[in-house]
């Protein structure tokens, strides 16, 4: 019958697009393990070892190297779009908006951490994740020009440049990889050195500890 032929044509290939997504979310998935175990250009004979395809086959699924980073980027930074937001009132005490918004900011390091260094891997030889990577630190220059707006005047704005470095992702996985602390010792250096950037030296005793 010819309908039941076409019918089992369109199961073939609905099969077969399954079977395709099934397997790019597998390398993602292997991908975003590899680098959060520690492997910051993990090959791609390694990321389909890990999805437990043949390394010919994983550009089945991805125009490119660059294509699979940037999808692996990709899901985790939508996955995290709640942890973006900052709810910090620019009228609240200094010391008081550095310590959310370091907080803030470490909730969502810790959440994109494969991700953003997938992003930054791949940045430096594909334009477009490059302009994906410049997209996303002028967003957060421009939270922390908003929430510390009172701070930032005048000769406050010589410390925007720090401001910003310090509560950038390099920062902080300098300090949890490179210096080895642990996440709430990274959270405090950050909080203390904000801080001190933005001379809150009248911190209430609560506000130290």
């Amino acid at each position: 019958m010819p309908e039941l032929a076409a019918l089992q044509r369109e199961a073939t290939a609905d099969g077969r697009r399954l079977r395709r997504e099934q397997n790019r979310e597998t390398a993602i998935d292997a991908l975003l393990a590899l680098l959060a175990a520690g492997n910051c250009q993990p090959s791609t004979a390694a990321v389909a070892a890990r999805a437990g395809l043949s390394p010919r086959s994983l550009f089945r699924y991805f125009e490119d190297t660059d294509d699979l980073y940037l999808a692996a980027a990709t899901r985790q930074i939508v996955l995290a779009l709640p942890l973006l937001e900052l709810d910090v009132r620019p009228d609240l005490p200094a010391d008081v908006k550095a310590a959310a918004v370091v907080r803030a900011r470490v909730r969502l390091f810790e959440t994109i951490g494969p991700s953003g260094r997938a992003l930054r891997a791949s940045a430096y030889r594909n334009e477009v994740l490059a302009a994906e990577l410049d997209r996303y630190r002028a967003f957060f220059r421009g939270q922390l020009n908003e929430v510390f707006a009172p701070e930032l005047t005048g000769d406050g704005e010589r410390m925007r440049p720090a401001l910003n470095v310090l509560c950038s992702f390099e920062a902080y996985e300098l300090l949890r990889y490179g210096e080895g602390l642990s996440r709430r010792q990274a959270e405090a250096a950050l909080t203390a050195a904000v801080r001190a950037l933005l001379g809150c030296a009248g911190m209430r005793p609560e506000a130290r500890s």
